[in-house]
C-alpha cells in the first residue's frame, strides 16, 4: 500500500528504452504477484542500464526500504532525491532509513525538511515519530512537542501519538521542575509547582500549605488565589467553604477578567439560594466569556430555577455544541425536554448523559488506581453543585 504511490511511469529517454520498458514491465508484473525481491531485481537491472532514471532508483528504494535493507536502499533514495528534489516520500523515507542505521545528523536534515511536505498520511507520521524521537534523545524537547502537536492534529486518537506526548509533555514536566528548583527554589512559582504537584496526587492539607507560602511571598501573583480556593472549595467543611469564597473575590481583585472565579461565586450563591447574585455572576461570565462550556451550564441552572426553561435550553444547547462530553450539560437539557414535552428529544440526551457520564466513571478509576487527582472533574448527577 505504500509502495504504489511511489511508482513513476515517466519515460527515460536511454539508448536502451526497449531494455529499460521490458524490465518496467516485468517489475510490474511481479509487484502484481507481491513478489518483492524479483521486482526489485528488475528495477536494479533498471538503474545499471541507465543510471539517471529516477522512476527507477526511487522505486528501488523503496522496496528494498520496505524489505528492512536500510543500508542498500539509502543509495538508492539519495540518488532519486538528487535527480528529483521535489520528492518529498523519498527524502521522508531516505531520514527514516539513516536514522536506523545511525546517521543521525543527515536523518535530522532530511526528515525535517520532508516533514511539512509529505502528503501521505502514514509516511508523514512515521516521519514525525522519528523526528520527535531524535529531538528527545537530543534533549530538544520544544521541538519534540512541537511535532507531536502536529501529529495530534492529524491523527487526535491515535495510541501510539498520544502515548508519545504523554512522554514528552511529562519530560517538559519534569525537566522545567527541575529548572525552577534550580533558579527560584524559595519562590512563589516554586511553590505554586509544588501545590499543583501534590494536589495531583491526592495530598490535598500540602497542597493548601504550599499555597498559602506562595500568596505570603506573592499575593498577586496570577493564578494564586484561585488555585488555593479550588482546593478549599472541595472540602466539606463549612470554614474551608468561607475561604474559598473569599479567595475567589481575591481572585478577581488581582484579575478582573477571571471567568472560573465568577462561574464559582455564581454556583455558591446557588447554592446558598441567592439566586440574584448568582444570575449577576453568571451574566458577568458570559459577558466575559459567551463560549465559555462551564458558564453557559451554571447560568442555564440558574435560569432554570428562576424558571426560564427556554433561555436555559438555549445556554444547553450552546454548551453541548461547545463540549459534547458535557454529562451535566446533557442531563439537565434532558430534564428541559421532558418538562416541555419533547420525549423523544429528552430520551436522546438522557443516553447521552448516560453514555458520557459512564465514561468519565472510568476515566476517574484510571486516575484512582495511578493514585493521581484529576484537576478537575465533572459533578455527576447527585452532585449539589451542578
Amino acid at each position: 500500500m505504500l509502495i504504489a504511490p511511489l511508482l513513476y511511469a515517466r519515460q527515460s529517454a536511454s539508448p536502451n528504452q526497449q531494455q529499460i520498458e521490458t524490465h518496467a514491465h516485468n517489475a510490474q508484473q511481479y509487484l502484481k504477484a507481491n513478489n518483492l525481491g524479483m521486482a526489485a531485481s528488475e528495477f536494479a537491472a533498471i538503474v545499471a542500464l541507465d543510471p539517471n532514471n529516477v522512476d527507477a532508483r526511487a522505486n528501488l528504494g523503496v522496496l528494498l526500504f520496505f524489505q528492512g535493507k536500510d543500508a542498500d536502499a539509502i543509495p538508492q533514495l539519495r540518488a532519486a532525491l538528487k535527480l528529483d528534489p521535489s520528492l518529498a516520500k523519498i527524502q521522508a523515507l531516505l531520514g527514516i532509513g539513516e536514522e536506523r542505521t545511525g546517521d543521525t545528523d543527515a536523518a535530522l536534515g532530511d526528515l525535517e525538511a520532508a516533514f511539512p511536505k509529505v502528503q501521505d498520511l502514514k509516511i508523514r507520521i512515521q516521519t514525525g515519530m522519528e523526528l520527535i524521537d531524535i529531538y528527545s534523545a537530543a534533549g530538544d524537547l520544544g521541538k519534540a512537542a512541537s511535532t507531536v502537536n502536529v501529529l495530534r492534529e492529524l491523527e487526535p486518537t491515535d495510541e501510539a501519538i498520544l502515548y508519545m506526548s504523554y512522554r514528552i509533555y511529562s519530560d517538559l514536566v519534569d525537566e522545567s521542575m527541575l529548572s525552577l528548583s534550580v533558579v527560584a527554589p524559595q519562590s512563589a512559582r516554586m511553590h505554586q509547582l509544588m501545590a499543583h504537584e501534590l494536589a495531583k496526587q491526592g495530598h490535598t492539607a500540602e497542597a493548601i500549605e504550599n499555597y498559602r507560602a506562595a500568596l505570603k511571598i506573592d499575593p498577586q501573583l496570577s493564578g494564586l488565589h484561585f488555585e488555593l480556593a479550588e482546593m478549599l472549595n472541595s472540602s466539606s467543611v463549612a470554614a474551608s467553604q468561607e475561604e474559598a469564597e473569599a479567595e475567589y473575590k481575591e481572585a478577581l481583585k488581582v484579575n478582573p477578567l477571571d471567568v472560573q472565579s465568577e462561574c464559582r461565586l455564581g454556583d455558591m450563591a446557588a447554592r446558598k439560594n441567592d439566586l440574584k447574585e448568582a444570575y449577576d455572576r453568571y451574566a458577568r461570565a458570559m459577558q466575559l466569556q459567551p463560549d465559555n462550556t462551564e458558564a453557559n451550564i451554571g447560568f442555564a441552572k440558574v435560569l432554570m430555577s428562576m424558571d426560564q426553561p427556554q433561555k436555559a435550553e438555549q445556554l444547553l444547547e450552546h454548551a453541548i455544541q461547545l463540549d459534547p462530553t458535557s454529562a451535566v450539560a446533557h442531563f439537565r437539557l434532558s430534564t428541559i425536554y421532558r418538562q416541555t414535552g419533547r420525549s423523544a428529544d429528552a430520551k436522546h440526551e438522557l443516553e447521552e448523559y448516560e453514555k458520557y457520564k459512564e465514561m468519565k466513571e472510568k476515566l476517574r478509576e484510571i486516575y484512582q488506581a495511578m493514585r493521581l487527582q484529576p484537576l478537575k472533574q465533572e459533578p455527576d448527577d447527585g452532585d449539589s453543585r451542578k
